[in-house]
């Protein structure tokens, strides 16, 4: 990894792009400390940490006993002592038992001591499927913490935006559920430039301009959606895309500019779809952008089920088919001019 203060270009998989944010404001800041199951000796069951033990010491990387109400806990506990705590929560499922500390004490230190304190932490954990494995490790819970008051929430799709990210997650003087898709993780690599510059948050990425279509997606999701964009520009379909990124606070702005502009919308998601965060987009769009619309806001999301075990999932995250044929079904109600 870089050497704090110097500046490198490393050509990286998203987890490793985590690890290099990691060792960069660790190097920055002294008051970071990471926590978590085995993230110390281990290096993390993804491969996230490694490196940081034998870098900064025991007293800024703990290993946890395997309790996530504790870590989440002992992350609450120390930032309110002054300090910048990433806790690393092994799979979203696990994810359940940190709701408590979350909801009941993290997110309300700000209003509780009426802005005399603030809760700086963040909580890291891969999201959604693609390790084939059971139900608890492959579960897409970006809503279920978008719907909380007081949190942030951001799922980054690229290498590059998971080090900007996570930067800026460390950074914010509240608290951040940092969600990280798994399917991304060693999927494909991109050039990081180690410079320690943070990402905004709270702001979509327009990542393609277009006339025709904006789809718009987050995480894991992103990769198909920017193939869909590939293969509808190949029929003459110049579609906008839009990486929501930080989905709670909302970017609601850029998504319903880029709606005024096209006229059409699909919105894709891995998670389950009744009560997703495409659900809430839309919602959105019906609220403020209903005039801008040639179509219906079309939703492409997993079913209503538990994710299935191991090749099974494959039916379950929906891909590139599943976004071009709701896209078809946006043009045959609007077809273009």
């Amino acid at each position: 990894m870089a050497e704090s203060g110097k500046t490198a270009t490393k050509n990286l998989a998203l987890i490793e792009a985590i690890n290099l944010a990691l060792h960069s404001e660790m190097g920055r800041d002294e008051d970071v400390v990471v926590l978590g199951e085995d993230i110390g000796k281990n290096g993390g069951v993804f491969r996230a940490t490694v490196g940081l033990l034998d870098a900064y010491g025991e007293g800024r990387v703990i290993d946890t006993p395997l309790a996530e109400t504790l870590v989440a806990a002992m992350a609450i506990g120390l930032s309110t002592q002054g300090l910048r705590p990433v806790a690393e929560i092994q799979f979203s499922g696990f994810l359940y038992p940190c709701v408590d500390q979350v909801v009941n004490h993290a997110t309300r230190y700000r209003n509780r001591t009426r802005g005399r304190m603030s809760c700086p932490l963040v909580i890291r954990a891969p999201n959604g499927g693609g390790i084939h494995a059971p139900e608890h490790h492959s579960e897409s819970l970006e809503t279920t913490f978008a719907h909380m008051p007081g949190l942030r929430v951001v799922c980054p799709s690229s290498p590059a935006r998971a080090y900007g990210l996570l930067l800026a997650a460390i950074r914010d003087p509240d608290p951040v559920i940092f969600l990280e898709p798994t399917r991304c993780y060693r999927l494909f690599k991109q050039s990081v430039e180690d410079n320690g510059e943070a990402l905004p948050l709270d702001t979509c990425f327009v990542e393609r301009e277009g006339s025709d279509i904006t789809l718009v997606s987050w995480g894991a999701m992103m990769h198909d959606t920017r193939r869909a964009a590939d293969l509808l520009a190949e029929e003459g379909i110049a579609a906008e895309v839009i990486d929501v990124a930080t989905l709670k606070p909302l970017d609601l702005e850029t998504i319903l500019t880029s709606v005024a502009k096209t006229g059409r919308c699909v919105i894709a998601q891995e998670s389950a779809r009744a009560g997703g965060w495409g659900s809430e987009i839309a919602a959105g769009l019906a609220e403020h952008g209903l005039l801008s619309l040639f179509a219906p806001v079309m939703r492409v999301s997993g079913y209503d089920t538990i994710m299935p075990l191991a090749r099974m999932e494959k039916l379950f995250i929906p891909g590139v088919e599943r976004i071009l044929k709701e896209v078809r079904k946006v043009f045959e109600i609007a077809p273009k001019n």
